[in-house]
């Protein structure tokens, strides 16, 4: 554990899900073949469907409502519902072949090998503090076992924009009943997580993805309070 800012009083923990309490990337890369190989079943017309072809749609929407890009999973069924529709799906097909290709998209997205040490970390940390999740995402920590640590989750798009805006940390202050200034958020990305709450008047961890240095990251933009490689490091503060 490396200390940059002086830590305060701690009344409460938030914490980024993705590549923050598990690795995404594998989770990822599987549903994304899963759910190519869905939406080209689903239909003769979509037989064709990759994933260029749903980042064109994606990019076609985000132009014409820009404020789409903070609710993802409500971005990606638009664009799906509207690629079918141009691609000759009748309104009533494409409001259902969009609903189908998102069960299934949600199923894969939600098939997180969790460690151990995560489950371990979260359970004695939440016999000290509440603990809450704020996420970006769109995975859904009751469907691989985590959300029984957490008093609630807050997700961008119903919660609030995206971070590293400040709605969803303010929104869980709010709910928590303590200041912002003693809650430690806890996130592997120096944008969203790191300069998102130090912004808003929070305390921040980083947990560095592995060989990442703080001094030569490019991303870098504030300094966390304290930085850990290992979730468990966590335990410390107890």
């Amino acid at each position: 554990m490396r200390f940059y800012r002086p830590l305060g009083a701690i009344a409460a923990l938030t914490f980024d899900l993705d590549d923050t309490l598990y690795d995404n990337r594998p989770v990822i890369d599987r549903t994304m073949q899963e759910s190519l190989n869905f939406v080209r079943g689903y239909h003769p017309a979509l037989a064709n469907f990759d994933a260029r072809t749903l980042q064109q749609w994606r990019d076609a929407l985000l132009k014409t409502e820009p404020e789409i890009y903070h609710d993802v999973t409500e971005w990606r069924w638009r664009a799906l519902e509207s690629g079918m529709r141009q691609l000759g799906l009748t309104a009533q097909e494409a409001k259902a072949g969009a609903d189908a290709a998102m069960n299934n998209f949600a199923h894969w997205r939600s098939r997180v090998d969790v460690p151990q040490e995560t489950h371990d970390t979260l359970q004695k940390l939440g016999k000290k503090w509440p603990l809450v999740a704020i996420t970006n995402g769109n995975a859904q920590p009751e469907l691989f076992g985590l959300s029984g640590y957490f008093e609630f989750v807050l997700r961008a798009g119903p919660d609030g924009r995206s971070k590293p805006f400040a709605d969803m940390y303010h929104l869980a202050a709010e709910k928590l009943n303590v200041p912002l200034g003693e809650i430690l958020h806890v996130g592997d990305d120096l944008t969203t997580d790191v300069a998102g709450a130090v912004r808003c008047g929070m305390q921040a961890c980083w947990i560095k993805p592995e060989n990442a240095d703080l001094m030569q990251t490019a991303d870098s933009r504030l300094l966390p309070h304290i930085e850990i490689s290992r979730l468990a490091s966590l335990t410390s503060l107890i």
